[in-house]
């Protein structure tokens, strides 16, 4: 069950809290709100401390200085307040650069028709499926809507990007960068930066580069977890068939969006990296569930449970896991199983 199909279309009440989060997602029927309680009750603590470090990080940095270095590292990974995050995501990620060296382009692509007659018609019929839960894209013409501004990105990146156009997912990113930035052009140079340097052959025909990345996932597991793989290559299911959406929207409709933000974080710094631990982390989280399960359709109803835990809401605590679980995992076990399965990143 997606986090979509766990939403109400109703708008009641649910103690304190309004029904939809800070970034406008309603809250699901099921919403458990001891458990929010008591997570935020810690968890602000932690936003009140990092915002404070940040802010003073920021202050001593120009776009300029703010360098890869392992102080940086230890900020991202613990994560980026929301106020800072569109800045940050520009300088670390190199979309202000894109931006800088191209100031005009993301008009320039704008002011273009889309040559692309399935492409355009695929993003018009996507903007109503990207995320029917949340409020800035369940209207067309209210002032907040972010329908028009995802509309633009997405035709934007399909002049600029034809060896990709549109496919699949992009929407969800886009979207997401969108609630996240509030600003078409910063989206769009994002989008770029993740489709072009980060997640190279990750989107475009045959999408190579994702597939590949399953079959990493997949042997990772079996060396780390034989028993699982065992258990699911008994079933004969393809990994694809469950891990694929992980990827291809980047967690972004299938886990909480706090924690879908602060693998964001970690991705805009460290690349695609992040996506892989997050997958084993899943998986290895959920071994024992993994294990009971007795028949295929279980099984990939497991794996499509293993985003909706309550270990994953726990944002803070859930990032601290994955970095625990999946290592050690060098970058050169990675690129080296890349190259075996046909992939040059």
């Amino acid at each position: 069950m997606t986090r979509q199909a766990r939403m109400t279309a109703t708008n009641s009440p649910i103690s304190k809290f309004s029904s939809y989060d800070e970034y406008g997602f309603e809250r699901p029927v099921d919403f458990d709100v001891a458990a929010y309680e008591a997570f935020m009750s810690e968890y602000l603590g932690v936003l009140v401390r990092r915002g404070q470090k940040w802010e003073k990080l920021l202050q001593k940095s120009s776009a300029e200085d703010l360098k890869k270095n392992r102080t940086l590292k230890r900020f991202v990974r613990k994560g980026i307040p929301n106020k800072y995050r569109t800045k940050v995501w520009m300088r670390i990620s190199g979309a202000d650069d894109k931006r800088k060296a191209k100031r005009t382009h993301y008009k320039d692509m704008l002011s273009q028709p889309l040559n692309d007659v399935v492409a355009q018609e695929q993003i018009k019929n996507d903007l109503h499926r990207t995320f029917p839960n949340n409020m800035y894209f369940t209207k067309d013409n209210d002032v907040k809507s972010l329908k028009r501004p995802l509309h633009n990105v997405l035709l934007a990146f399909a002049n600029s990007s034809p060896h990709i156009g549109y496919c699949q997912g992009l929407n969800y990113i886009a979207g997401l960068l969108l609630i996240v930035t509030k600003d078409e052009e910063k989206s769009f140079w994002l989008l770029k930066c993740l489709t072009d340097d980060l997640l190279p052959q990750y989107y475009g025909p045959d999408i190579p580069g994702l597939l590949t990345d399953v079959k990493v996932l997949a042997e990772i597991i079996r060396i780390k977890s034989p028993t699982v793989y065992r258990h699911v290559e008994a079933f004969k299911m393809p990994w694809a068939l469950v891990c694929s959406k992980w990827f291809v929207c980047l967690f972004s409709d299938v886990l909480p969006v706090e924690t879908v933000l602060r693998l964001w974080d970690c991705l805009f710094y460290e690349g695609s990296k992040i996506l892989l631990r997050a997958a084993i982390s899943l998986i290895l989280m959920n071994t024992e569930n993994i294990l009971k399960t007795k028949e295929f359709s279980e099984m990939v109803q497991t794996f499509q449970n293993c985003t909706l835990t309550s270990d994953t809401m726990q944002c803070h605590d859930f990032m601290t896991t994955i970095f625990q679980k999946s290592s050690p995992l060098p970058s050169k076990t990675i690129t080296k199983l890349r190259h075996r399965y046909g992939y040059e990143a």
